[in-house]
């Protein structure tokens, strides 16, 4: 006697229920489209005998049918975009038929490395991430997603096999919105991903008709403002990328400040961005920080860019300012430029490559330079030198009136792959270059939190001071990120103080200012580095909301120095008389501490106290110095 197979046939019920929970029916789509109840009800015309299909309910059909810019009109609403980061090949293509079958648009991208150029080319509406991949694993891809601007709130679904409860938890820490676990059924999967994104559409919608309009001009300058400027680049990026940026500096900034002080060079400023305005009009002009604007040239040809910034610059230097008591200046400049025709994911890429344009354009005697996109062979070495492992070193911050509150200077390792270790003035350049200095800024500031976290877990909290570049710190999205993973760990702001150099504090005073307003109600201190007096340094000591100074490394020859003595006790002063507290660094003998003491330090570091290292295991209650 034949054994019948238990398993059931097509034909029969079960199965055909299983084929039902796993495979979306036909045009299971046109959920999403207008005339999807238009389509059911010519079906039903069509085929009278056959009997149709229920209709969705009238708020679902209403918010499918809705556009992003204009909900509830019953227009179209474009396709849902998927984009899926998945190394393995039949996993990727399962993920992408799956989605496919349900109407979306899905587009698979297999290496790491090329997933951010692949979100600004398809415009994704979620990103579908598998955890682990060779390289870059999916969890350092979305922190570094998060900090590209434009994209901390593009939704990110995780699906995965890792079963381990710890690691999803960690995941969604990372930034990313939902985790999935593979093996996953084709209509959970449609379901998870659909709703993420028709949620996130209506919030967008919601933002969009919510939000004001950036300013178009400053009510006190009669210039653009930064932000309606930098809008208009996303838009002309988003359209035929006609025309090009101007990036206008100012020469000899820190100079005449120093010169007429704070008030007239303001004035100056001021008065340039008006005559600029003229010179490079009808194009709209802004000004960036202290010396700098930036001009969109939206009706200049390409091949036309270089001569046009030439006669701005010999333009605005045949100008005559009058400064105080009839003194007068004529200013010199350097230009970069750069035509939107090259590949730039957004305005924040193209302003940084035209102000790296400005930095040559210095060194130049025609004080003129265009951006050119460096080369497959100088990128690579670049990013071959970011490639490794960052290892952070610590060095004390002791107080010398006696405290037990611990707290380090954050210093820069980079590891790479053959032992050697890279320090942070070898490192930063080459990030800088390569346009992957907030990148690297977030990874050392991640680093520090989780320390902070971790130890204030364990009772023994820490205060860390760690370094930033200006150019990262003038991201929203980066003061955006900071709030959150702060909030997210659950620590105190007081424990993380951003350093600032004195020289990128001079040139960024503007933005920073603005940095360190949006941080202050979470806590977050500030520490203005490599300190030296003059009437500039002086002046910020009252605009910027710092807590702390460290004061250059020379003023620890001030044992020996009675000029450099005074001058030190000087800076003091005038600090403790703004509220801040004063670091003495590079303190290598007794001598300089005994000094630094008599001057009225707070707080010294130096190898007389610890020499930098790896550990931080200071002992602060018990310090003497």
């Amino acid at each position: 006697m034949a054994v019948r197979d238990s398993a059931p046939t097509p034909e029969e019920p079960a199965a055909r229920q299983r084929v039902r929970a796993e495979t979306p029916p036909p045009h299971y789509w046109r959920r999403w489209t207008q005339d999807a109840a238009e389509a059911a009800e010519a079906k039903a015309a069509a085929a009278p005998g056959e009997s149709p299909a229920p209709a969705a309910s009238a708020p679902a059909a209403t918010a499918a049918a809705a556009t992003p810019g204009d909900p509830g009109t019953g227009q179209d609403e474009a396709p849902y975009r998927v984009l899926i980061v998945e190394d393995d090949r039949a996993q990727a293509l399962f993920a992408q038929s799956v989605l496919h079958g349900a109407g979306m648009q899905a587009e698979v991208q297999m290496q790491p490395d090329g997933v951010i150029e692949a979100i600004g080319r398809f415009q994704p509406d979620l990103i579908l991430m598998d955890l682990h991949m060779p390289g870059l694993d999916g969890m350092r891809l979305t922190t570094l997603i998060r900090q590209q601007a434009g994209l901390p709130l593009l939704p990110i679904v995780f699906l995965s096999g890792d079963p381990d409860p710890e690691r999803q938890f960690e995941v969604l820490e990372s930034g990313a919105d939902d985790f999935l676990t593979k093996p996953i059924r084709p209509r959970h999967l449609i379901a998870a991903v659909s709703n993420r994104i028709q949620r996130t559409r209506a919030q967008l919608r919601l933002a969009a008709a919510s939000a004001p309009a950036p300013m178009r001009s400053h009510p006190e300058t009669g210039l653009s403002t930064r932000a309606w400027l930098l809008q208009q680049i996303d838009a002309t990026l988003a359209g035929d990328r006609r025309g090009g940026l101007y990036f206008i500096e100012i020469a000899s900034a820190l100079s005449l400040r120093e010169r007429y002080g704070y008030a007239a060079f303001e004035r100056l400023m001021a008065e340039a961005g008006r005559r600029l305005a003229q010179i490079v009009a009808p194009a709209p002009l802004a000004r960036l920080n202290d010396n700098s604007f930036l001009a969109l040239a939206l009706e200049t040809a390409e091949a036309a860019l270089e001569v046009e910034a030439a006669a701005i610059r010999n333009r605005l230097a045949d100008e005559v300012f009058l400064v105080r008591d009839e003194e007068r200046v004529q200013l010199r400049s350097a230009i970069g430029y750069t035509a939107l025709s090259l590949d730039f994911e957004d305005a924040g890429t193209a302003l940084e490559a035209t102000e790296r344009s400005a930095l040559q354009a210095r060194l130049r005697a025609e004080g003129v330079a265009a951006y050119v996109p460096p080369s497959d062979h100088e990128a690579q070495e670049r990013l071959a030198l970011l490639e490794g492992q960052i290892e952070l070193a610590y060095q004390p911050i002791v107080s010398v009136a006696g405290n037990d509150q611990a707290q380090y200077q954050v210093l820069l390792r980079l590891r790479q792959a053959d032992g050697t270790l890279l320090s942070a003035g070898q490192v930063i350049p080459a990030a800088e270059a390569s346009g992957r200095i907030a990148d690297l800024d977030q990874q050392v500031m991640e680093h520090a939190l989780n320390l902070i976290a971790q130890r204030a877990a364990q009772g023994t909290p820490l205060r860390l001071f760690v370094s930033q570049s200006p150019r990262t710190l003038a991201r929203e999205a980066f003061a955006e990120w900071l709030l959150q993973a702060i909030a997210e760990r659950g620590i105190d702001g007081t424990s993380v103080v951003i350093d600032l150099r004195l020289a990128d504090a001079l040139i960024h005073s503007v933005t920073l200012t603005e940095f360190c307003r949006r941080l202050m109600p979470a806590g977050v201190q500030f520490c203005l580095g490599q300190f030296e007096p003059g009437d500039e340094a002086d002046a910020l000591l009252g605009q910027m909301s710092l807590g702390y100074v460290r004061m250059a490394g020379r003023f620890a020859g001030a044992h020996a120095d009675n000029a450099l003595r005074d001058q030190l006790r000087t800076v003091i002063d005038a600090a403790h008389r703004q509220g801040l507290q004063v670091i003495g660094q590079q303190i290598e003998d007794p001598q300089a501490a005994a000094a630094m003491w008599v001057a009225g330090i707070d707080f010294v570091q130096g190898n007389l106290v610890h020499s930098v290292g790896s550990d931080l295991d200071f002992d602060f209650q018990n310090a003497v110095l």
